[in-house]
């Protein structure tokens, strides 16, 4: 089959991968330092500084696929980790000697217009207020912060990292890392900042939601499923598709994202060979 062929642009990669929502998330619109290949039916794009790590995300056959990374990684640095299928991730671990699986973990996307969000009810980025007793109820004003949900101004970070030192200390969204855009949050009446979620490192074709939490004294109330309902539905207005990643044994997210209208995906990291 000759040399990797490198791929320009989004549209190639897109001609390649099939449309693979995770490959093309990966390829962040070609920007700046992003690279990727195809030979044969095998995909990979490399994209440094992806959900704070230098990913290589693959795609095809696991014979093709374990060549074509055998033939790129002399071209990246050793910080590349390999993303994948987890089937398909660890086949490469088997067939490329020095390998070594990291974490198994879901990716879960929407189908694109149409199958997104609105499947659990509802108008996507409807307003979620927040009621006496911390009941919770829909209502008008997407965008009104004053017991509700809607996008945080950037004055806000401070408050949502506090929260986030609360409620998720180990999230891999936080305010101020590059890729991350903004963040919406669901306020209490007094104003106070009770769940949020971050637009992060989404690509033009797909968005991408991280740093989901909710304060833990306010847990089981429907906050943080009203976020992401208002995040996925608003960026599935502006990229078309929506993805996430997620502990495989965080049963209770998953079961919220499906209700968002998200199918899951097992998929997996690795260490590729040194050198």
């Amino acid at each position: 089959m000759g040399v990797p062929v490198a791929l320009r642009s989004v549209a190639e990669v897109v001609g390649a991968c099939a449309g693979d929502a995770m490959v093309v998330w990966a390829a962040q619109g070609m920007r700046c330092g992003v690279r990727a290949w195809a030979w044969g039916e095998a995909v990979a794009v490399a994209s440094p500084e992806l959900n704070r790590r230098d990913r290589l995300t693959v795609r095809g056959p696991a014979g093709a696929v374990a060549e074509l990374v055998r033939r790129v990684l002399p071209e990246l640095g050793p910080s590349y980790r390999l993303l994948g299928e987890r089937a398909l991730v660890a086949e490469l671990v088997e067939r490329l000697p020095g390998a070594r699986l990291l974490a198994a973990f879901e990716w879960m996307e929407t189908g694109g217009p149409g199958e997104g969000p609105g499947a659990g009810g509802g108008s996507p980025a409807a307003a979620v207020r927040v009621g006496a007793g911390g009941g919770v109820r829909r209502g008008a004003g997407a965008a009104d912060l004053c017991g509700g949900v809607g996008w945080l101004p950037a004055e806000a970070d401070g408050r949502v990292a506090e929260l986030l030192a609360v409620a998720s200390p180990s999230a891999w969204a936080v305010p101020g890392l590059a890729g991350i855009r903004r963040w919406a949050g669901v306020r209490g009446g007094d104003g106070a900042l009770l769940a949020v979620a971050a637009d992060a490192w989404s690509a033009p074709q797909v968005g991408f939601v991280a740093g989901v939490a909710t304060a833990p004294a306010f847990r089981g109330r429907g906050l943080g499923e009203a976020v992401c309902r208002f995040v996925v539905g608003e960026l599935a207005a502006g990229h078309g598709r929506v993805a996430l990643m997620v502990d495989s044994d965080n049963a209770g997210a998953i079961r919220v994202y499906e209700r968002l209208g998200m199918r899951l995906r097992p998929v997996a990291a690795a260490e590729p060979p040194a050198g």
